[in-house]
């Protein structure tokens, strides 16, 4: 451990666990203000970035906030303070306090927001509500199989051939690999001008797309040919590490009107809106944090009795078909625990400065009863 980090050192343990690829395409995650290369003083973990935030980080001699939803969300022309979100940034950089986001890419990965909330409820057999296409890729290529155990070792480092708890994971087959060098080659085995013949392996992995690059420069270093011969593909396969909202089970089925208590109390909610209540049992529950009703028919699809998200219209609450019932717990209160992933995630990694939980209620909504 070193005797100082600096805020990218935080930025990379952040990125490890949600990558920033996986978020949306309008999204804004990473680091909105600040130098990466500055010393990390102490970090304040938030949901929210807000003027009131920025104090307490201040107060508590925090030079770094690390929030779940982005400041700077839309595109900003000017800084006049006009606004919560410019008076948030102005106070940020006059007090040199670096603000970082990690918003859908945290809600993307399996062991994030929504894997929280699961957590939370108690809720047993989790998978991914729905996965996403499209993020993976497959790697083919050959090698001479003398060099095969070196050549994996170098581009599983890189992070190929992990797939879910499984880690260097790769298939193979031998067959004879056959080339011409020409007089200007700089051939490993053989000799220019002369037709060759060597054992080789065809070694398939499968990785996160995002990490090609630096598979790549792994396999070009670490193989001993000039040329390697390789094939790049993108898959379609659904990535069951990624992807919206997860589904569950409870230990044990209750009643739906036994299931809102349940959730109020385990969730720390001062109300729940939600469909009619009915004589049906709530076993499998489907969950999204933030707003969740564009998954409402992926959880009908995957036989969820009950749906808890957030930002439901009014109309939403009819797709629920009599099927399902749906609690809508609040925005705010779906993410706040959003907060220990943050905790957790930096005190493993690092303990040579203070890590503190926002205690700033940012809801902008409040109840009455």
């Amino acid at each position: 451990m070193k005797d100082k980090n600096t805020i990218g050192d935080i930025i990379k343990v952040l990125e490890q666990y949600a990558p920033v690829p996986y978020q949306e395409s309008y999204d804004n995650s990473g680091l909105q203000t600040g130098s990466a290369d500055d010393e990390v003083k102490g970090v304040l973990l938030t949901l929210d970035c807000t003027e009131a935030v920025i104090d307490e980080a201040k107060a508590k001699g925090c030079n770094l906030i690390v929030a779940h939803h982005p400041v700077i969300f839309k595109g900003l022309k000017s800084l006049t303070g006009r606004s919560y979100v410019e008076r948030t940034i102005i106070k940020a950089i006059q007090n040199n306090i670096a603000i970082y986001a990690s918003h859908t890419n945290l809600d993307s990965v399996h062991n994030g927001v929504n894997a929280k909330i699961a957590e939370k409820l108690k809720l047993q057999n989790i998978r991914m509500l729905s996965s996403k296409p499209h993020t993976l890729m497959q790697l083919a290529f050959f090698v001479p199989v003398e060099n095969t155990d070196e050549v994996l070792a170098a581009i599983h480092k890189a992070g190929a051939g992990q797939i879910g708890e499984y880690s260097d994971c790769s298939f193979q087959v031998q067959g004879t690999g056959r080339f011409l060098p020409s007089e200007q080659a700089d051939p490993t085995i053989g000799e220019k001008g002369k037709p060759e013949q060597v054992q080789e392996n065809r070694v398939e992995v499968i990785f996160p797309a995002f990490k090609q690059q630096r598979i790549m420069q792994a396999l070009l270093e670490a193989h001993p040919y000039e040329e390697v011969a390789h094939f790049l593909t993108l898959l379609e396969n659904s990535n069951q590490e990624v992807g919206i909202g997860m589904i569950g089970e409870l230990e044990t089925p209750m009643a739906e009107q036994d299931f809102l208590d349940y959730l109020k109390e385990h969730m720390q909610l001062p109300g729940v809106r939600y469909t009619p209540v009915s004589d049906k049992k709530i076993k499998r529950v489907a969950v999204c944090g933030g707003s969740g009703s564009f998954l409402i028919k992926d959880a009908l699809r995957q036989g969820a009795d009950a749906y808890v998200t957030a930002d439901l219209k009014y109309h939403e609450f009819f797709d629920a078909e009599g099927r399902l019932l749906i609690a809508d717990i609040g925005h705010y209160e779906s993410e706040v625990f959003t907060k220990e992933i943050f905790y957790d995630t930096i005190s493993k990694n690092f303990t040579n400065f203070a890590v503190y939980l926002s205690e700033v209620n940012t809801n902008p909504i409040r109840y009455t009863y």
